[in-house]
Formats: structure tokens, sequence, C-alpha cells
């Protein structure tokens, strides 16, 4: 009976020594590094957010993080940061799309700064429609069905919008939808060769797929330009310096988002865009982890 015992405390035993040298090492034998903590990111459902947080979600795992990316409208985003239920968010548009959330949360986040600059939205049209300004719609209702068709309806351009149709007495009715449902309706028109109108936002990889033109906003309703920026909650900086040391550091280019977000288009996975995007540009991937030294 003793003996029994004896063998089954020696496999116990040996089970136990085996899952600690599991957990030490690799397959390839390495030492794992404990992880350096965790990352949580907030960001909206558009292309270009979607291109931009899965790139840094995967730069912050090569650091050693642990992330979890969360996707939410525009509204919770900077409710979310200011409630602190994530960590930051690269996909503020700012200072004109989203001045209205800015405005209301502006004293409870903390602004980091822009990652990409040169970006804008307004209504964009086919390049064969014979019109180049937002004053012009009116005459050319019934051309374009008498609507614009948009995103979601908590995004800021949504509310730009609304503000261009009462800017410049617009007979049009805004749709909302979501930015797959829009560019769908405008792959559908181009196909037709249909006059559309549509909200849209530089950049995108629609720019590279069509030919397509922004209507003239002389009435400035949709601002002078944006920049994708980057917001964190208040004290990130000092509860994870690492973590925001990247976040400060992460910059791209135009260039850059776009052959995210045409890989994307052309069918390969999210993931496998950024990681792409990661492998093709590794001493930008270095210095966002590292810094200069």
């Amino acid at each position: 009976m003793e003996t029994i015992k004896l063998k089954k405390l020696l496999v116990v035993g040996l089970v136990a020594l085996v899952a600690v040298f599991v957990s030490g090492c690799t397959e390839e034998g390495d030492t794992l590094e404990p992880t350096k903590g965790e990352v949580s990111i907030g960001y909206v459902l558009w292309d270009g957010e979607i291109a931009s947080t899965n790139v840094l979600k995967q730069v912050y795992e090569r650091a050693g993080y642990e992330v979890e990316i969360m996707a939410v409208d525009a509204g919770p985003l900077y409710q979310g940061l200011a409630n602190g239920e994530f960590d930051l968010t690269v996909s503020a548009w700012l200072p004109e799309t989203q001045k209205n959330y800015w405005e209301i949360y502006k004293d409870e986040i903390d602004y980091v700064g822009s990652n990409l600059e040169g970006c804008r939205v307004g209504l964009v049209v086919p390049a064969y429609v014979t019109i180049d300004s937002i004053e012009e719609l009116n005459g050319f209702r019934d051309e374009f069905g008498g609507e614009i068709v948009g995103i979601d309806p908590g995004a800021g351009i949504m509310q730009n919008t609304e503000d261009a149709i009462e800017m410049y007495d617009l007979d049009y009715v805004l749709e909302a939808s979501s930015g797959a449902g829009m560019a769908s309706a405008l792959k559908r028109a181009i196909g037709d060769g249909d006059w559309i109108v549509v909200t849209l936002w530089s950049p995108h990889w629609a720019f590279n797929r069509w030919d397509l033109k922004y209507l003239a906003d002389p009435m400035k309703a949709y601002g002078t330009g944006d920049n994708a920026t980057t917001l964190a909650r208040i004290g990130l900086e000092e509860e994870k310096p690492g973590v925001y040391a990247i976040a400060e550091r992460f910059h791209w280019t135009q260039e850059d988002i776009s052959s995210v977000m045409m890989n994307m288009e052309n069918g390969m996975p999210e993931e496998e865009a950024a990681s792409k995007w990661i492998s093709d540009n590794p001493e930008k991937v270095e210095y966002w982890i590292e810094g200069e030294g």
C-alpha cells in the first residue's frame, strides 16, 4: 500500500517539474520574459482606425505587453477614456471632426499628440459628377435622390453634415449607415454610373480604388483639416510610463496607413495586414518601442 502511495507521489512530483520546465521555456528552448503588464486600447470601426489600432496592438505585444482592443462609437470613446475604461486611443480626430466630444471631456482626458497629419473630412462624389461645390447640391437634388449617404450616427462627420445641411440650406436627408454600408453604396453607384454624395474622409482606401473628389466647402462646415490624435486616460503616464512612451512616439504617414487599409480592402485580415506592415517597417517599429536610445 505504501509502495503505491510512493509511486503516486513520484508521479505528481514529476508532473510538477515538467510543468515548471514548460512554463519557463518556449518550444525553441528560450526563456519567456514575464509580461510587462496590460494595455487596453479603444477605437472606432473606421478602416483607418482599425488599421492603426491593430498595428499599435502588435507593437505593444512585441514590447512585452498583453493587449486588449475595444471597438466603441465616437461618443463612448471619449467617455470611456474619461472614466478610465481603457488606457488610450489613437482614433480621435481633432481639432475639427470630434470637437464636440473634446469640448465635453477635455478636462478629463490626457491629450498625448497627433499620430497622423493631413486628415480631411467632407462630402465626396465620384469624379464624373459635374458639380464641384456643396453650394450646387440643391440644383441637382433629383440626380442624387435627395439624400446624403452617411456612416454611424455617433460619428463626428455626421454632426458636421447636419451642420452643412443647415448652413447651406440643403434640401437633403442625411441617411445614417456605417462605414461599410457607405462604401457599399458608393461602389454600387459607381458601378452603375449613378450620382451619389457620401460622407467620407482621408485617408481612406476608397480614394485608391475609385476616382473621387471632395465638394468645395466655402462655409467651412467641415473645418479646415484634422489630425488623427492619440489620447490617454489621466494617470496613464505615471502608472504605466512604458505604455505612455510608446503612445507618444507612435506616429506614421498617409502612405503607411494607406498600405495597411488597401491590404485589408483587398481581403487580407486586419491582423495580417498589420503584421505585414510591421515586418516591412522594422526601424520605425523599433523606434516606437525603444525610442532614440
